[in-house]
């Protein structure tokens, strides 16, 4: 059965957000809110959780997964990250940006590109994802709550509940969501290269 918490977007309430982490640490697949779009979590660890996701989205084999990190500290456990790219990171976190870099050994092989080896990271300016993260000790391995064959994702908590709560362990009512997705950068080349469009300044990375 498929729980529902109101939590406050500014200030989460800790008791919810210790019930969240236990779920995530069972097993379980989360819809809550970030700083842009509602998203989908699990645990990284968790292989059956991961799959759901991926047949709730229909993701292809090579979708590149996303971690939501709580800040940059945990960023060089899960990706490589140099000078040039932290600078960046450090500059632009938190924030509506997704960064991808190449994957760490820490970060299991199902969650890569299959070719590139690279990972989705990002540290979103949502006090209640931070909380989660905070209260897991690692990143929540998010995608976007996109469902197949529609062009924005799922917004409202109630419409969420009704459209796929049977297929979610826990949904999160942080207030409206927006319709918008991150803006995700290619760190992985020698300069910095967009590769969507989304919430976000994207010109700062094309200068």
């Amino acid at each position: 059965m498929c729980q529902f918490f109101v939590i406050h977007p500014m200030t989460p309430q800790p008791r919810l957000i210790r019930r969240t982490a236990e779920i995530l640490q069972r097993g379980g697949v989360i819809a809550y809110p970030t700083d842009t779009a509602y998203a989908l979590g699990c645990c990284m660890g968790e292989r059956e959780a991961v799959e759901r996701i991926r047949r709730l989205r229909k993701l292809h084999e090579r979708h590149n997964f996303t971690l939501a990190c709580r800040d940059l500290s945990d960023i060089g456990t899960y990706a490589k990250v140099g000078n040039n790219a932290f600078r960046l990171l450090k500059a632009h976190t938190p924030g509506p940006y997704t960064f991808v870099l190449p994957a760490t050994g820490e970060v299991p092989r199902r969650l890569q590109h299959p070719k590139r080896k690279t990972i989705g990271i990002r540290v979103p300016d949502s006090a209640v994802a931070n909380a989660i993260c905070a209260e897991l000790g690692a990143p929540l391995m998010t995608t976007t709550l996109l469902l197949p064959h529609e062009d924005l994702p799922l917004t409202d908590p109630e419409l969420i509940r009704e459209r796929i709560g049977a297929q979610l362990d826990l949904i999160i009512d942080g207030g409206a969501g927006g319709l918008e997705l991150s803006t995700v950068i290619d760190l992985t080349g020698e300069t910095p290269a967009v590769i969507r469009r989304g919430v976000g300044n994207a010109a700062v990375f094309e200068a």
